[in-house]
């Protein structure tokens, strides 16, 4: 299975989609629906760590390098809308492109977004929505995403926890008090 098989069957827009993606994308896979230059570099580098992992991957290497390349679709602008881009980026592929179930399942839940709906009172949506993905498959596209840093390159869990922290402060706020670092890191447990 190649990463666009991994898609499903193709979709064909119509001509306002491809408006509105020709507006806000450049030609190329790793902007596929993106319009933000740091989410397109930090899926590039994390679909890169996860094709280094395919030889111990086996029959999973090509959905996990899939999932890397999609797993922040969501923060597409056109695409965002509860807030929570792993949902809004699985529901884009389940309902627009007819992804297979799995991938949709590993974008929902990647890197514990569980957690992160949870905060913004989205857990029983996600939860209804998409089942969690086997903790196999789904641990080894969160360590891809937690050891990638916003510009592509290779970085410690340390580093990424402490700029997820930053991140989670300030677009949520004390909402039960500051989060540290190890609190965050809990949330990866």
């Amino acid at each position: 299975m190649t990463p666009r098989d991994a898609l499903g069957p193709p979709h064909r827009p119509n001509s306002a989609t491809i408006s509105a993606r020709r507006a806000s994308c450049k030609s190329g896979p790793s902007s596929w629906c993106s319009s933000v230059m740091p989410v397109k570099i930090t899926r590039k580098g994390v679909a890169a760590r996860a094709r280094g992992l395919a030889p111990v991957l086996g029959a999973d290497a090509d959905l996990i390098e899939a999932a890397a390349w999609l797993h922040d679709t969501g923060y597409a602008p056109d695409l965002a809308s509860t807030g929570l881009h792993q949902l809004d980026g699985a529901r884009y592929l389940r309902d627009a492109q007819h992804a297979d179930a799995m991938l949709c399942r590993l974008v929902a839940h990647h890197s514990r977004a569980i957690a992160e709906a949870g905060e913004r009172g989205l857990a029983h949506v996600l939860s209804s929505e998409f089942d969690p993905a086997p903790d196999a498959l789904a641990s080894v596209l969160t360590c891809c995403d937690m050891t990638t840093s916003p510009d592509g390159e290779p970085a410690p869990v340390e580093q990424r926890l402490a700029e997820i922290h930053g991140s989670m402060w300030l677009e949520l706020g004390p909402r039960n008090g500051p989060h540290g670092p190890f609190e965050v890191f809990e949330l990866f447990l």
